[in-house]
C-alpha cells in the first residue's frame, strides 16, 4: 500500500490500484467475464485497469468494482484515492514540455520504468539510455533523425536526461543493472569528444549504488543477446515485463512464458560478461582509444 497517496504519482496510484483491483477480484471468486457483465463494460476495460494502463481512471468506475467485490469503506478510500490522484496530477511525460517527444508505445514503457523497483537491460548498439550524457543523446537522435528541427531533438534530449532522475529517487532509486556488448564501446557516436566523455562518465556510474554495469567482451563467443536489446522491468508485487523496441516500434510483454526467456538469457549474459573490475579496465582502454 502507498501510505502517502497525496505525495504518490499518478503512475505508481495506478500501479497499485490495478493490483488491488484485481486481488479483490479473485478474492471474490469472480472471473473477468462475470465481473464485465456486471459492470457494463469492455473486457479490455477491467484489463487495463488491473494493469494500470489507463491514464486517468474514474473513481465512478473504482466505486462501482469495490461495491461488486465487496470491498470495505477503508479499502474503497484508499482506491478512490488512487484514482483521485490520477485526474488531479499528471506524470512528468504528460506536460507539455515532453509530451511532443513521447510517442504513445513510449509511454507505457515510461509509466512502468516511473513505478519498477529494478531494470535489467542487455544493449548491443549503444550505451544504455539511464547512463546516457546528454551529448551522446544528441548525436543519436542526430542521426537517426534526420531533417528534425533543433527545437524536436531539444525535447527528446530533455525526456533522456528527466528518465535518469529514476536513479536519484528519494524514496526508493531504481537499481539499473547493465549488460552491453564490448562494441558498445567503440562504435564512435558523436566524434571523439562525445565518445570519451561518454566512456568517461560510464566509468563513473559503475560506482554509482544504484548502478551494475558489466561487459561481454569480444571473445565471449556466441552469446544469449544475440537476438537484439531487451529490458526487463522488476515491479514491487507484480510480474516482471519484458520491453523490446525496434525500427517498427516498441512492445510490451506480460507473458510469463515468454518473460521467463529473457530473464533465462539476461542470467546467462551475467555469467558470461566480465565483473566490475575488468569492465572498468574495459572502460579505460577504451577511453585511450579516442
Amino acid at each position: 500500500m502507498i501510505t502517502d497517496t497525496e505525495a504518490a504519482t499518478p503512475a505508481l496510484c495506478r500501479l497499485q490500484l490495478g493490483r488491488e483491483l484485481r486481488r479483490l477480484r479473485l478474492a471474490a471468486n469472480l472471473s473477468s467475464t462475470q465481473v464485465v457483465r456486471k459492470l457494463l463494460c469492455s473486457p479490455s476495460k477491467l484489463t487495463r485497469l488491473e494493469q494500470g494502463d489507463n491514464a486517468v481512471v474514474e473513481p465512478a468506475d473504482v466505486m462501482a468494482l469495490c461495491e461488486i467485490y465487496g470491498a470495505d469503506h477503508e479499502m474503497r478510500a484508499q482506491l478512490v484515492g488512487y484514482a483521485a490522484v490520477t485526474k488531479t496530477k499528471k506524470d512528468w511525460w504528460q506536460s507539455p514540455e515532453y509530451r511532443p517527444a513521447v510517442p504513445p508505445s513510449f509511454k507505457a514503457f515510461l509509466a512502468l520504468e516511473a513505478t519498477a523497483e529494478a531494470l535489467h537491460t542487455y544493449q548491443a548498439e549503444f550505451v544504455p539510455g539511464l547512463l546516457q550524457t546528454e551529448e551522446y543523446v544528441r548525436a543519436i537522435h542526430q542521426q537517426a533523425n534526420e531533417g528534425l528541427p533543433p527545437d524536436e531533438i531539444d525535447r527528446v534530449v530533455a525526456v533522456r536526461m528527466t528518465r535518469q532522475e529514476a536513479l536519484r529517487r528519494a524514496a526508493q532509486p531504481l537499481k539499473c543493472a547493465s549488460i552491453i556488448n564490448e562494441a558498445v564501446l567503440y562504435r564512435q557516436v558523436g566524434g571523439e569528444q562525445v565518445m570519451r566523455a561518454q566512456l568517461e562518465h560510464l566509468a563513473e556510474m559503475v560506482s554509482h549504488p544504484s548502478v551494475t554495469l558489466q561487459i561481454v567482451p569480444f571473445k565471449a563467443g556466441a552469446h544469449a543477446g544475440m537476438d537484439g536489446a531487451f529490458t526487463l522491468l522488476r515491479l514491487p508485487d507484480a510480474q516482471p515485463i519484458v520491453y523490446l523496441e525496434n525500427l517498427g516500434g516498441a512492445s510490451v510483454t506480460r507473458r510469463p512464458g515468454n518473460v521467463r526467456v529473457y530473464e533465462e538469457a539476461f542470467t546467462d549474459l551475467q555469467i558470461l560478461a566480465v565483473g566490475k573490475q575488468e569492465s572498468l579496465s574495459m572502460i579505460g582502454k577504451a577511453i585511450k582509444e579516442f
